[in-house]
């Protein structure tokens, strides 16, 4: 599971498919939506183009697509495209023939290594790390503190690259525009693609005098203490995404930090969606007799009442006593199991024959 705002991706329907969709059915609802929300496009939507192209990279792949399918989630990596597939051409539409100019931005700098990000800006790699919490934790939520290596922006320029006070000029790479055009071969011919200029990161200035920390770079290679807010009710093996705690790079946008987290079993809880599940062993008498125990819950001593002439492997549901979730809880479920005697007194025996010959 994701935990992205409290939300969890759902990838088939970000492509409007079902899960047994086939993997040309996959590909071309994509092709659809790629071409529906491309940024480039007068109506596009950079967003929701992120969103369906994120899904593609996992469903179009057949070991991504089990991962995701089994544990919400896959394990190869976090985000980032892993090859184009036989894209094809934005459902039909052939831009070739139209004898246009196109700034392909992300989809291009993806499949081909232009080192793009959101809108054309460069962005940084994303992080993954993992952590390891009590069960008690992940049920009621904590927080962690963790000490992680990365590439962050400098603080002496705040990521400019210039000196304090420096003045700005005009970059002479791309004539202050922020880009600058190649020709590439792709899938579709070839095509006049326009790049982020790699000399200002897209701003179109450079600084008359570079910051004496990084050198011009605006990042600097340190160790950042970063708190991360683990969400109540989280499960074994969820990721966590952190927007901004990735890598950063000059003049770009940060990338995202991804933690997984790993849930410690319990001695004596363990988990059905929101409800948590616990065994406790009565005596044979209790079980035909009724009687009150103590239990110890997560939130405490309780005590519940056992009602007479309960059977082996019942269920007693306590309300409200389970995972919280959103404002409300799962409930608590006791399985009985009944200890019988390994040895028995004459006397017990007698009176067990008694009640044999009443038809117990």
């Amino acid at each position: 599971m994701w935990y992205d705002g409290g939300m969890k991706k759902d990838y088939y329907d970000m492509l409007g498919v079902s899960k047994s969709a086939s993997k040309e059915d996959i590909k071309k609802a994509f092709r659809k939506l790629a071409h529906k929300y491309h940024p480039d496009k007068k109506d596009g939507d950079e967003a929701k183009f992120k969103e369906v192209n994120e899904a593609y990279q996992i469903l179009s792949d057949d070991k991504k697509r089990a991962e995701y399918d089994t544990y919400g989630q896959t394990f190869g990596g976090a985000g980032g495209a892993q090859g184009f597939d036989g894209f094809g051409g934005f459902g039909g539409f052939d831009p070739s023939s139209a004898g246009v100019e196109f700034d392909l931005g992300d989809i291009f700098d993806q499949f081909f290594g232009g080192g793009g990000g959101r809108g054309g800006m460069r962005r940084g790699n994303d992080i993954s790390i993992g952590i390891e919490i009590p069960f008690t934790e992940a049920v009621f939520g904590t927080t962690r503190t963790v000490l992680v290596t990365k590439t962050s922006a400098c603080s002496s320029c705040e990521g400019t690259g210039a000196k304090k006070g420096a003045s700005m000029k005009t970059c002479s790479t791309c004539n202050g525009k922020g880009k600058v055009h190649e020709a590439r071969r792709s899938p579709f011919g070839t095509f006049s693609v326009s790049r982020t200029c790699d000399a200002c990161g897209g701003t179109g200035q450079i600084p008359e005098e570079v910051c004496a920390t990084c050198k011009g770079a605006g990042v600097v290679r340190n160790r950042e203490e970063i708190r991360i807010v683990v969400p109540e009710g989280i499960e074994d093996g969820a990721m966590i995404r952190m927007s901004g705690k990735g890598e950063a790079v000059p003049r770009g946008t940060t990338g995202d930090l991804y933690v997984n987290v790993r849930v410690m079993p319990d001695k004596t809880f363990s988990r059905q969606g929101l409800d948590l599940v616990m065994h406790l062993p009565i005596k044979l008498s209790d079980a035909l007799l009724g009687t009150h125990r103590t239990v110890v819950t997560l939130d405490g001593e309780i005590e519940v009442t056992i009602p007479a002439g309960i059977s082996f492997g019942e269920t007693l549901r306590i309300r409200g006593k389970g995972v919280p979730s959103r404002g409300s809880r799962g409930d608590l479920l006791i399985k009985l199991t009944i200890e019988m005697p390994k040895k028995l007194s004459k006397k017990a025996k007698d009176l067990i024959e008694s009640l044999k010959k009443e038809g117990i």
